[in-house]
């Protein structure tokens, strides 16, 4: 039993990558398709691509999942945790994926993780909770804003005497590589979040003792986030590419290299779990600010930031019926 508990626990938080590529994919390619510096079916590939590759960078954000957030549960009620937390973080993703409003996969698995830990009576580490998880909430969108509204006015500046047509042919071209790192940094960050969550399983298995993360376990993670973000997320995309605002080449590159670059300052510096929907979200938005604050549909931008404080306490709340349903049935 113990081994089949583990074996479905693993299968869910893989169905779970999946499904946070097919919803994130949008973050990585939606500017791009856009302005039309990529064709969909190009952008895709070249996302899942880099989703993969940046899924093998660093270990960081993997270890702040599967050791600072709740403590590791034990045995059958610790798998039972963790079904239970991927339950309630695949529910959320898939009600907003159909809705195609761009939440946060990550703060869906947080918050899944909290519900089913305190449905379960396990501790959790509400500091962890709070630094790595809650403050980044809210101060990476604000610095999110902030960089894309100053990089925005930075190529504004620097190209103000620059023939407009041929200034947009050119950062048609540069959106390639933004995009590019985009892509690298959602598979930095999202990949690893699955990883500690299957490190947990196998902790509790008794599989491993220590916290380190097997090579099968990368692999399997960032190919099931890579072929998730190959299927796409068509619905979210029109919501970022177009719902926010219309945007042109540079505004494009200017968000998508705030977004990036606030991606890996978080994931090498801080070891923080950060949103890459609320980062490349917010970083649209402050790039928008800077064609004239009218511009920015703030109406759908507000529907959108409800949805991000939602996120977590829904997921934890889903979670904690899922896990009184397997109690139910199994207990």
């Amino acid at each position: 039993m113990d081994t089949f508990a583990l074996v479905v626990t693993i299968g869910v938080a893989l169905f779970f990558t999946y499904t946070n590529g097919f919803h994130d994919s949008a973050n990585a390619i939606a500017t791009s398709v856009s302005t039309r510096a990529l064709t969909p079916r190009a952008a895709l590939a070249m996302a899942a691509v880099m989703n993969l590759a940046g899924a093998f960078l660093g270990s960081g954000v993997a270890e702040t999942v599967s050791k600072g957030l709740i403590e590791t549960p034990t045995g059958q009620n610790g798998m039972a945790i963790l079904f239970a937390a991927l339950a309630g973080a695949i529910v959320w993703n898939l009600i907003t994926w159909y809705f195609g409003l761009p939440s946060s996969s990550s703060h869906a698995l947080f918050g899944g993780m909290v519900g089913a830990a305190l449905a379960g009576g396990t501790a959790v580490i509400w500091t962890g909770v709070v630094e790595k998880v809650v403050l980044p909430m809210f101060i990476s969108p604000l610095v999110g804003m902030g960089a894309g509204y100053l990089v925005m006015c930075a190529i504004l500046w620097m190209f103000r005497r620059s023939n407009p047509h041929r200034a947009k042919r050119g950062f048609r071209i540069a959106q390639t590589v933004s995009a590019a790192g985009m892509a690298l940094g959602h598979g930095l960050q999202d990949a690893q979040k699955t990883m500690g969550i299957v490190v947990m399983a196998l902790t509790i298995a008794d599989v491993q003792e220590d916290k380190g993360i097997p090579l099968w376990v990368k692999i399997a993670c960032a190919t099931m986030l890579s072929l998730g973000t190959y299927a796409g997320g068509w619905r979210i995309m029109r919501t970022l590419g177009r719902r926010i605002i219309e945007l042109d080449p540079p505004q494009g590159f200017a968000g998508e290299t705030t977004a990036a670059s606030v991606m890996y300052t978080a994931s090498f510096i801080f070891d923080a779990p950060i949103s890459t929907t609320h980062v490349i979200t917010s970083a649209i938005m402050g790039v928008g600010a800077t064609k004239r604050v009218s511009a920015v549909r703030w109406g759908v931008a507000r529907g959108i930031v409800m949805g991000w404080f939602i996120t977590m306490p829904a997921a934890a709340l889903v979670a904690g019926l899922c896990y009184g349903v397997i109690l139910l049935f199994f207990g």
